[in-house]
């Protein structure tokens, strides 16, 4: 039957169901899967994030938006046309915007940049000014635009490049925000740039002018469309990040920032010189789901594995109960679990290094996206169809992500890589195992224990030791005793907080179990 209730009007008789609509964020990316840079896949990057305009949100001005951008490989040729400094060959330094909020003494900041710069083996080669156009912008984007500049770093001696710089410029970064209220850094990178902020769609190539400069080349451009689900709209945590563009919402959250921050005293690796504390606390307080995400990913990539492998170690497809999964693929997802739980919860991550980019689904597949490979080696992959308009014609593949599947084109290799065969290789690296049968210890493997018999006659005592009460004995212990089954009761509890009570309660009960509904 068609549903006319609180329908629009022009839809009404259909059956279109108006609480059936959950918008959230749109990402997307397209990409050359040769490798071959062009202007183009820039245009093509802005045209599909323009087409997901209604993904994102605006409060009660339309021209202040939730946040947008675009993330490329970075452009090494149209930095050199413009800088006025001399720049090392390309992969021998990194840069980046900086934001700079209103608030912030730039001159002493830069200052401490420079500083923090020299005692990890940088040099601050120069900076540059962004030209912007702020004029399409609301009021509410412009009461709290920063200042926004470019850093351009490079090692004081010698020569460092690839990871071992990207690993120097993270540290670098790392310590100057937690240095300088007020101070944000899109990315600081020698292999991806950057441009984002509290901006509709429209405002993305209106405000960054150098997005039209044909000298923008890339072969790969990922977009995003912001609709906050968990934190206000804010320049620094508009999207993309330094690695990802996310759609969804982590439901684990908590859990993963707090075993991220009990981690911290246990980290180690010869890949970072010094002490690692000086980049503490990797999770910034106050981020969102997606930055801590990201803030995580980042960590695990640098500490020397490859992007897919870090973003399987946070999103593992769901191996506990498949009872076809291959043994050494098996070992690799129960060797993994010791190490990091799943950031877990309906989400799609599309990832980039700017060399590879690609996606992954939640478990459960709880946000679809769409994917069309083009007789050109273009791929384009989205939270939804339509993004790009394509000729039928030029498409030779086209599907959709898959749960706990990842899709990955390498522009090294110039061509998608399959999900068997990411894992595959992953499994095969080491031993994995060889290690769980060596190491991994259960509970049934331990011996053993006598446990004393408590005495009935002190059973009172001990309940009062440990807060039951009478309502417990009543509703939540005896029907378990009876049935050997949990109680089952209505959601919700009419207890005072323990923090209002008059009546003596246990530590515990000061404490609220925090959870997501979706």
């Amino acid at each position: 039957m068609a549903y006319q209730a609180d329908t629009p009007s022009n839809l009404a008789g259909t059956l279109y169901r108006p609480e059936f609509e959950h918008d959230a964020c749109g990402v997307a990316f397209v990409v050359d899967a040769k490798g071959r840079r062009s202007h183009k896949i820039i245009e093509l990057g802005i045209e599909a994030l323009l087409n997901m305009e209604h993904r994102g949100a605006s409060g009660a001005e339309v021209n202040t938006g939730d946040g947008a951008g675009i993330l490329i490989q970075l452009p090494d040729e149209f930095l050199r046309s413009i800088v006025q400094f001399e720049l090392p060959k390309v992969g021998n330094y990194a840069t980046g915007l900086t934001f700079f909020d209103k608030d912030c003494d730039v001159a002493q900041a830069k200052e401490i940049i420079t500083k923090v710069a020299a005692e990890e083996s940088l040099e601050v080669l120069g900076w540059r000014k962004v030209p912007v156009d702020n004029s399409s912008l609301g009021h509410g984007a412009l009461a709290v635009e920063p200042t926004i500049e470019q850093l351009f770093v490079g090692a004081s001696s010698g020569e460092i490049s690839g990871l071992a710089l990207e690993r120097a410029a993270f540290v670098l970064r790392k310590r100057v925000e937690h240095a300088i209220a007020g101070l944000y850094f899109p990315s600081l990178s020698s292999r991806t740039f950057v441009y984002k902020g509290m901006l509709t769609t429209p405002q993305v190539s209106e405000y960054f002018v150098d997005l039209a400069n044909p000298l923008m080349t890339s072969a790969l451009s990922l977009v995003h469309s912001r609709f906050s689900t968990n934190t206000f709209p804010s320049w620094s945590l508009a999207h993309p990040y330094r690695l990802i563009a996310h759609n969804g919402e982590i439901n684990t959250l908590r859990g993963n920032r707090n075993w991220m921050s009990a981690r911290e005293s246990l980290l180690a690796s010869n890949l970072f010189e010094g002490d690692l504390e000086r980049i503490f606390p990797i999770c910034t307080t106050g981020a969102s789901d997606s930055a801590s995400f990201d803030e995580a990913l980042e960590l695990l990539h640098l500490g020397g594995r490859s992007l897919p492998h870090a973003v399987l170690m946070m999103i593992p497809e769901a191996w506990e109960n498949h009872r076809q999964m291959r043994g050494a693929k098996r070992a690799f997802y129960q060797f993994h679990s010791s190490l990091m739980e799943p950031w877990d919860g309906p989400a799609s991550i599309a990832f980039t290094d700017g060399t590879q980019i690609g996606a992954v689904l939640d478990r459960n597949g709880l946000r679809p996206s769409r994917y069309w490979v083009t007789d050109e080696d273009l791929v384009i992959m989205a939270s939804e169809v339509g993004v790009l308009e394509i000729d039928p014609a030029r498409i030779v593949k086209k599907g959709r992500l898959q749960p706990g599947k990842m899709f990955l084109v390498d522009t090294a290799k110039g061509r998608i890589v399959s999900d068997e065969e990411i894992k595959d290789e992953l499994a095969a690296q080491h031993p994995y195992q060889e290690w769980l049968d060596a190491n991994l210890i259960t509970l049934d493997d331990l011996p053993p224990r006598h446990m004393l018999v408590p005495q009935h006659s002190r059973i009172i005592a001990r309940q009062r030791l440990f807060g039951y009460t009478n309502e417990d004995l009543r509703l939540l212990v005896a029907p378990m005793a009876r049935s050997g089954a949990e109680a089952i009761g209505s959601m919700g509890s009419d207890t005072p907080l323990a923090v209002l009570s008059d009546r003596p309660r246990m530590l515990y009960d000061y404490f609220a179990q925090l959870f997501a509904q979706v």
